[in-house]
């Protein structure tokens, strides 16, 4: 008897977990950045927070040019994400338009109007220096 028909024969239901498509982070990345290139998003940053945070492994930033652009690019992402066979998203701040945040599970998306982007300035935040390693601050890390 295969995993399917075990699964079928049970009352919970762990179909979807089954026919989700798994690909990596990298692939995912992939994916999110070509949507937001798609969709006309700009200054996007992609920044490696592996060892940095347990919240993920990627964070991408990007800027759309209004609130509308904003919804639009997110909607597109949202979609794609979807059709890529990919778990559902978590969403927030959709309907503002101002920041949307997408979270995929590795990968943290910020979509911001530049004004917002540069008041809350995530960048800098997560591209700081590790201060716990003194070389890297003094030296560099080459």
């Amino acid at each position: 008897m295969d995993l399917k028909n075990v699964v079928q024969n049970h009352s919970y239901d762990l179909m979807p977990l089954i026919e989700k498509k798994v690909i990596s982070v990298k692939e995912s990345l992939e994916i999110i950045l070509k949507s937001l290139e798609d969709t006309k998003a700009e200054d996007i940053v992609a920044i490696d927070i592996q060892g940095k945070s347990s919240l993920a492994d990627y964070m991408v930033i990007a800027s759309a040019n209004s609130q509308r652009h904003v919804s639009s690019v997110a909607d597109h992402l949202l979609r794609t994400w979807k059709d890529s066979g990919q778990k559902l998203a978590r969403v927030e701040g959709l309907s503002g338009g101002d920041w949307v945040l997408i979270d995929t599970g590795d990968i943290i998306i910020h979509l911001f109007r530049p004004e917002i982007r540069l008041f809350y300035n995530l960048e800098k935040i997560w591209m700081a220096p590790d201060l716990n390693n003194t070389t890297s601050v003094l030296f560099g890390d080459n």
